[in-house]
């Protein structure tokens, strides 16, 4: 079953309050289908604006003025062949690093150098390549850290479980219950996450993402590793938090054929440089993104 598939076989989402009128159809794709899976879904305005950004580490260029934008609602992948600046470009929007010229704008407000916590207050998750998760802590308590920009009361009120501060937790506790639901890790909620398959693994480490209850939603390669199976389920589960949740997702991945069933528009890196940007079926055809990936001589 491929991803687009599974997307329609989801029940439709709900109007959002704010959203924009619908967008015009896709334009259609090489067998003659609308390739866009936005098609039925309300995106929005731009929620977020990456201005002529460019980053550098000593003589090495790892981005050169790359500019593009991410409407609400959607799902806008960055693709690119090892080394494009991919990675560089998420570190930059969630804080990680500061480029040297440009700017990202969220919801209107331009910034250059904000730390993670900073990204974070202002409605900004991240999923990692490589897995950060809490290797001895179970899958809710991984979880529960990341409802910790929510927490109002003091450390010692939350060690003490007094009074507003076990209300707190237990709402909180709430929260998180129904992220583990959404995931389906019930059957593992009370497991040390370094006893669980990769794949599931990769599950928390969104499920934990979600937790802080974003408006963006960045992915850096969510299915790497992971078998077919694998990668089904997850897919599923993005299109479900794009859909129900009304997220807006960055996507890297490095799997073209995911990349293409999932994003509603993509940007293309190669060597630090935007060569396309545009609907799944005008960049699978662009002559640049062909040589990128295949090379000349196909």
């Amino acid at each position: 079953m491929s991803v687009l598939a599974a997307r329609k076989a989801l029940p439709p989402a709900a109007p959002h309050e704010s959203a924009a009128p619908a967008a015009a159809p896709a334009p259609a794709d090489l067998d003659g289908s609308h390739a866009s899976p936005g098609a039925g879904r309300h995106i929005g305005d731009v929620i977020l604006e990456v201005r002529d950004i460019s980053l550098g580490f000593g003589g090495v260029k790892a981005l050169s003025g790359i500019s593009f934008d991410v409407r609400e609602h959607e799902i806008r992948a960055i693709i690119g062949p090892n080394g494009a600046g991919k990675s560089s470009m998420l570190n930059c929007i969630n804080g990680v690093y500061a480029p040297q010229q440009g700017a990202i704008c969220l919801r209107g407000q331009a910034f250059r150098h904000m730390n993670p916590r900073q990204v974070a207050e202002m409605g900004v998750a991240r999923t990692f390549q490589n897995l950060a998760l809490f290797k001895g802590m179970s899958v809710l308590d991984n979880l529960m850290t990341g409802r910790n920009l929510k927490m109002k009361s003091s450390l010692l009120l939350q060690a003490l479980r007094w009074g507003p501060a076990e209300r707190e937790d237990i709402a909180h506790r709430e929260a998180v219950e129904r992220i583990i639901d959404f995931l389906d890790l019930q059957a593992c909620r009370k497991t040390p996450v370094g006893r669980l398959p990769y794949g599931l693994q990769k599950r928390v480490d969104l499920g934990r993402a979600l937790a802080m209850e974003p408006q963006l939603l960045l992915l850096d390669e969510p299915m790497a590793g992971m078998n077919v199976e694998e990668k089904q389920d997850m897919c599923r589960f993005i299109l479900d938090v794009n859909d129900e949740f009304g997220t807006t997702i960055v996507l890297i991945e490095h799997d073209i054929g995911v990349v293409m069933d999932l994003s509603d528009r993509v940007v293309v890196l190669d060597h630090g440089r935007k060569i396309a940007d545009g609907t799944p079926a005008q960049v699978r055809q662009h002559p640049d993104v062909i040589r990128a990936y295949l090379g000349t001589a196909h």
